[in-house]
Formats: C-alpha cells, structure tokens, sequence
C-alpha cells in the first residue's frame, strides 16, 4: 500500500510539472499569437494578451485530439515510458523554454518537449524504443510548417496587394485593423488547439505507464485536456514580452493588412497540421508567415541576421532539449 501511495505522489508530482510546462507554453509562446496584432497597433498589449488567452481556450470546443494521440502514444514504444522519462522529458523541454525566454529568441516549445522525450527514452533504452513515423512525421514539419506559412503569407500578401491597388492606403489600413481581429483570433484558437495538446498528450503518456488510464481508452481523462487549456491561456494572459518585440519589430515592420496576410496564412498551417495530428511549431509557423509577408515587399524589408539567429535556435532546440532531459532522466534515478 506505501508503494502505492508513493507512486501517486510521484504522479502527482509529474502531474504538476507538466501543467508548469503547459503555463510556459502559453508564456513562451504568447508572443506568437499577438505579436502582430501590437506591433501593427490594432490592440493594446493588454488588450491583446486576454484576447489570445480567451481564444486558447475555446480551442478545446474546436478540435480533436489528434495530437494528443501522437505525442502520447505515437512516439514511444509501448511498455518504455515510466516517471523517469516523463521527468526528464519535462525537464528537458523547461529548461529550453527559459534559456531561450531570457534571451529573447522565439524557439519551439513544441519540439523541446519533443526533443525532451527523445532524450529521456534514448537514455533509458536507446533509439530502438522511439516510433520512427511519429518523429519524422514530426522532424519534417520543422521544415513544413515555416515553409508553408512563408508560402501563405506571401500568396496572400499579394492577393491582398492585388485585389485592394484601387483602393486609398488609409482606407485599406482601416478595412484591415478590423479584419486583424479576426485572423488574429484564429491563430490563437490553431495555437490552443496545437500546443494544448502536446501536454494533454504527455500527461496521458503517463498515466498510461502507471496504470491509472488504460491504453485501449480512446481519449485521455478530461480533467487533463480542461486542465492544460486552461493552464495554457493563463500562461499567454502572462505574455513574454521579451519575445513578443522580436517577433512584433525586428524581423520586419507590419501593417494591419501585413499582420493579417502573415496571421491568416499562419492560422490555416496550423489548422491543418492539428487535424493531420503533427506537433508543430506555432514559433516557426508565424516566423515563415512574418518573413513571407516581408518578403513580398523586397527582400530588405526582412532582417535576415535575426531571421537566421531564429533559425539556429531551431536548429538546436530538439538536440539541446534532449541533452537536458538525458542528464535529468539520470538525475530522477537517484531521487524517486
């Protein structure tokens, strides 16, 4: 019965620490959602944090739980996960989203768990244990998700560009500070709909491994999925202002009918990865769809030194992720 009860804490525990990942998504993460509905001037910063906070959470009314369903079950081998590798994989992915909070630079929270997770199972079990479609699935739309954003953005820059070249720039600026809103509001629901559930996913991941949910259920428990939705708009309510001057400013200068243009062409990847189940990134996302909106313009009109500072922290996230949650997997053995 102590063992019991001990292994509920540790549950417990993990629990908690998954939902203090999920509320850094959110923070981490706020940047993605508003950052060029304030850089654009279309809302307060204020304003614009509770509006992307709201629309995370409507998210769950919205979409299934398909990536859920890969990270915990699409990732791992049956029978290798355990409290170990969720700790270290949590771990893992945290300490990325500070180091990378603090400096400013808008890397993917969703590939650090990721990353998180493949660290913490190769240091229990080697690389046999992970399922090869689910990474991959997942490695290529690091490539996918920026690329079809900048794709996007830009075809819709340009139609946007053609459609209005009658109409007087003050016009169009007015026309597009409203219709923001709108796409401003469906790249947050596509960013609650997306990271929302890699904590879900996690989170059914264990419960799994300790016995508390049965691998033939169909769905996780539903305290988990209110739960991280929750935990996730209360993290954007909190914002990462740090990151939000580097998506908003530097990369390029936006207007409304830009934001809109990089928003909307941003808010369908998402959409569409969420139904395919792939745990993109919305960091990446946005960046491609900015930099596609910019592009359009002339190429000057995109800082390519901080694009390319934002790419390598792409390119590290899942590899530097992995190292943590490998030290902490080891770390966890000695504790519990």
């Amino acid at each position: 019965m102590e063992h019991v009860q001990a292994s509920l804490w540790v549950v417990v525990l993990l629990v908690a620490l998954a939902f203090v990942f999920d509320f850094m998504n959110g923070f981490h993460d706020a940047a993605n959602s508003i950052a060029t509905v304030v850089s654009t001037g279309v809302l307060k910063p204020g304003q614009a944090i509770l509006f992307a906070a709201f629309f995370n959470f409507v998210a769950i009314f919205i979409f299934h739980l398909s990536v859920a369903a890969t990270v915990g079950k699409g990732i791992v081998q049956p029978g290798v996960v355990d409290t170990h590798v969720v700790f270290g994989a949590l771990v893992g992915a945290i300490c990325w989203n500070v180091i990378t909070w603090y400096y400013g630079i808008p890397s993917s929270s969703s590939h650090a768990l990721i990353g998180g997770i493949v660290g913490a199972v190769i240091a229990k079990s080697g690389a046999g244990s992970l399922i090869g479609a689910g990474i991959w699935k997942t490695v290529v739309f690091i490539f996918v998700s920026p690329f079809l954003g900048f794709l996007l953005g830009s075809l819709m820059m340009v139609a946007v560009a053609w459609a209005f070249r009658r109409m007087r720039p003050s016009r169009i600026d007015k026309w597009f500070r409203r219709l923001q809103l709108i796409s401003a509001g469906a790249y947050s629901l596509g960013h609650g709909g997306n990271d929302a559930q890699k904590t879900i996913g996690i989170i059914w991941m264990m419960l799994i491994a300790t016995g508390y949910v049965s691998a033939a259920d169909a769905a996780p428990p539903a305290w988990t999925i209110v739960c991280c939705y929750m935990a996730i708009g209360a993290g954007t309510m909190f914002g990462g202002w740090r990151i939000v001057k580097t998506m908003g400013q530097k990369i390029t200068k936006l207007k409304p009918v830009g934001g809109f243009c990089a928003e909307t062409g941003g808010a369908i990847t998402l959409f569409l990865a969420t139904a395919l189940g792939v745990p993109v990134s919305t960091t990446h996302t946005i960046t491609g769809a900015i930099v596609g909106v910019g592009s359009t313009q002339r190429a000057s009109a995109v800082r390519w030194g901080v694009a390319g500072n934002i790419v390598w922290a792409w390119v590290l996230t899942i590899p530097a992720s992995a190292f943590v949650a490998a030290i902490a997997y080891w770390v966890s053995l000695q504790i519990f």
